[in-house]
């Protein structure tokens, strides 16, 4: 169950919480239409609940034309019918909360759908009163776009629109034209979305892409980033996004989105998505002090194609635990990256691998993001190219691994049809492989990827060192990894052996030292002589 907050009295509810991110259409459906649904989130909290984590993230469910799959939004406070009505919502809430879980839902104030009504006013003239909510460029003399900006899915940022004889940017796909958040009355109406799902009842939002809320308004070109052409897909990765994205004036709208999340009770959460180069840098200024956002993610480990010591030490020292720096967050898979057994795994055996991630997820300082189905080891799926439904998978196939492979359809039992999560036909094909690791059939083995999932979640939310504690890192280097994690007089002493091959422990252990959990079977006070092939320990001491 979600942790018993007297343990941590006068410490903010998220800080050092386990999220647990829900893909709404791949959860569970609950009318037979193929597409998984708020009803269908509601049955399953229980099991949500069962893991130990504190509160779940629901990626859109907004009424959208779903050509980014909700990442379009066309009316930001209304449920798309296809996830239900917003009546289901509030049971959806209502029972998360009764369950002890909070509730955190995706934002997207970055850019919205092209058939949002407001861009359906803007588009209409120059003079209308929505004409300059996004952003509007005449063309250059030869009819071009106005500067060289490339979109995130490939492809110029800039689409010429007929109505308006001007180009609109887009970060993303041509239908998602961005907000301009430089004119107040865009930023008023986007606090005014954070008012109404907050007077919902909502605990906090996932913010998308924060570093996108803002560009040059001189619409200078961005540089080249002279990257090797050999490890390029997009025309995006060809520039440094340094005009298109992340200007200054971003920091103090977070300030004005904070000042609505203090007006309410209780401690409000937000973490930012924050993508791009050189992350952490805009990271630091997105959660400073308590005047912004409480804590951030970036895509270092989510891009990352493989696992090392080096790797961990270097991102987690880029937070120091200074006064006023914000908390970090992490995340090893989500919906827009393959999943992480599928990048990072080399092993023969990769449930005992999953186990060894989800650890290693587990003992690092701050806020962890688990994905749906990353307590149960579910590899990438397999989806064939004719049923490719993300525009970035299409797009990219078969360079990349796309997204849709992270998307597929919750396996919940191994004898019903459709593994349980549909009476329909499912709008991505499950993959047999995920079909033997249903819940049902992990819930009954003790030594499943989920029931180790679980344990790790029940020693990490009643230990303030894992929770809440410093990280001092021992030794890191391409196989091997040890630091201690410290709170007041507590000390959690983290190894773990990447490699294929046994080594030996990299550090000495002190004479108190005891084991608490690992991941080698079986379970022992005595801690280890050597490490294991793929294995993760955790001592007290």
């Amino acid at each position: 169950m979600p942790i018993n907050n007297s343990l941590f009295a006068g410490t903010e509810w998220w800080r050092g919480a386990t999220i647990y991110q829900i893909y709404p259409r791949s959860f569970q459906d609950s009318n037979e239409d193929g597409i998984g649904d708020l009803k269908g989130i509601t049955t399953r909290l229980e099991y949500v609940a069962s893991l130990g984590v504190d509160g779940i993230w629901l990626s859109p469910f907004f009424t959208s034309p779903m050509k980014d799959f909700g990442y379009d939004v066309a009316d930001y406070c209304g449920v798309d019918p296809i996830f239900g009505v917003l009546e289901d919502f509030d049971e959806l809430v209502e029972r998360a909360h009764e369950l002890g879980l909070k509730v955190i839902i995706d934002q997207v104030y970055s850019h919205t759908s092209d058939q949002h009504n407001w861009f359906t006013e803007s588009r209409a003239n120059k003079t209308n009163p929505k004409a300059d909510w996004y952003v509007w460029a005449d063309p250059r003399p030869d009819g071009s776009p106005p500067n060289n900006w490339q979109a995130y899915f490939g492809g110029p940022s800039w689409h010429w629109d007929g109505y308006r004889k001007q180009y609109y940017l887009h970060n993303f796909l041509a239908s998602q034209p961005d907000l301009n958040l430089h004119n107040d009355e865009v930023q008023n109406a986007l606090l005014d979305v954070t008012r109404f799902w907050l007077d919902r009842g909502v605990d906090g939002f996932r913010l998308d892409v924060v570093n996108c809320f803002m560009h040059d308004p001189e619409l200078r070109d961005n540089p080249p980033s002279n990257r090797p052409m050999d490890i390029i897909t997009r025309s995006f990765d060809m520039q440094l996004q340094e005009n298109s994205e992340s200007h200054p004036g971003i920091v103090a709208f977070l300030n004005r989105l904070r000042g609505v999340l203090d007006s309410y009770e209780g401690h409000k959460f937000t973490v930012a998505e924050v993508a791009g180069q050189n992350p952490q840098s805009k990271q630091k200024a997105y959660t400073k002090g308590h005047e912004h956002l409480n804590t951030s993610y970036n895509f270092e480990y989510l891009y990352c194609d493989h696992l090392s010591g080096e790797l961990i030490e270097h991102v987690s020292q880029g937070w120091t635990s200074e006064a006023d720096e914000g908390w970090p967050s992490w995340a090893f898979s989500n919906h827009d990256v393959p999943r992480i057994l599928s990048r990072w795994s080399d092993s023969d055996d990769p449930r005992h691998e999953a186990k060894l991630f989800l650890m290693l997820l587990h003992s690092l300082r701050g806020n962890i993001f688990l994905y749906q189905g990353e307590e149960l080891g579910l590899p990438q799926a397999h989806v064939p190219f004719e049923l490719l439904m993300d525009p970035e998978a299409i797009e990219n196939w078969p360079h990349t691994l796309g997204r849709d492979g992270a998307r597929t359809p919750m396996p919940w039992s191994p004898t019903e049809y459709q593994a349980g999560f549909t009476k329909g036909i499912p709008w991505l094909p499950l993959d047999i492989r995920h079909i033997e690791l249903a819940t049902d059939n992990q819930d009954q083995d003790e030594s499943s990827v989920l029931n180790f999932s679980r344990q790790i979640l029940s020693r990490r939310q009643y230990s303030p060192a894992l929770r809440l504690g410093d990280i001092s890192f021992l030794v890191a280097d391409h196989d091997t990894l040890a630091f201690e994690r410290t709170h007041e007089d507590e000390n959690y002493l983290c190894i773990f052996n990447f490699s294929k091959h046994e080594r030996l422990l990299p550090v000495d252990l002190p004479r108190t030292a005891r084991q608490v959990l690992s991941t080698e079977p079986g379970f022992a006070d005595q801690p280890p002589t050597i490490l294991p092939a793929h294995s993760g320990y955790w001592l007290t001491f």
